[in-house]
């Protein structure tokens, strides 16, 4: 999944970037609304988490615009205050969860698969296809009755298809899943991870429409 994420704080904004990299989400932080604004009218985000106390302003006024141009990207707010005030505005704006710093990255990562579980807006809540079955809300892989172990980037790939199953993704789209903005992207790299799918799951599992992308399942 991509993510915004827009945070001040340089040292959370670090330990955040790194923990949801490392999850397989590619990550892009802005850190104020100013770039935020700019992110969001340029690229397509699957979540955002977004601080409330900003340098150039208020998080809510910017989830407040998000929603009434009819952005509706999932939003996790992300704020040192505690009060239940602030916790109804953000929802009241639109917000779709709310963390309380300093929170867990654990917990974190847990809140972004539960949104993107729902929000993902799977076409099966399982997938099946020969030996292979994949359960999408629980990242979870397997062959023949075998868990297949999958690294972050491996299921971001997995996830890109899945998300149009039986249609075809392009290279671009898919690199999309796995680079952030100023990111170097290498030119073989959804090569590589497709490869990579394919020996886990099996190759017939991903075609290749050359010229075009790749798909997963059947038209």
């Amino acid at each position: 999944m991509r993510i915004l994420l827009v945070e001040d704080d340089a040292a959370i904004g670090d330990a955040v970037r790194d923990h949801a990299v490392a999850d397989g989400h590619a990550v892009d932080w802005a850190r104020s609304l100013e770039q935020a604004i700019e992110f969001a009218d340029v690229a397509e985000f699957g979540l955002i988490l977004l601080d409330v106390h900003l340098p150039d302003g208020n998080g809510n006024a910017f989830l407040k615009e998000l929603r009434a141009g009819g952005n509706v990207t999932p939003v996790i707010i992300l704020t040192a205050r505690d009060k239940i005030s602030e916790r109804i505005e953000g929802l009241n704006n639109g917000a779709d969860d709310y963390l309380v710093k300093p929170f867990d990255l654990d917990e974190l990562a847990a809140r972004i698969h539960a949104v993107g579980r729902r929000y993902g807006q799977r076409p099966t809540p399982v997938l099946v296809s020969g030996d292979v079955t994949i359960e999408p809300a629980e990242r979870r892989v397997t062959l023949a009755g075998q868990t297949v172990a999958l690294t972050g980037r491996e299921w971001a790939v997995l996830d890109r298809l899945i998300q149009r199953l039986g249609a075809v993704v392009s290279k671009t789209q898919i690199e999309e899943a796995l680079y952030a903005f100023g990111s170097e992207i290498e030119s073989n790299a959804v090569e590589v991870y497709v490869s990579r799918l394919r020996k886990k799951l099996g190759r017939q599992q991903i075609a290749t429409i050359r010229g075009v992308g790749y798909r997963l399942g059947t038209p």
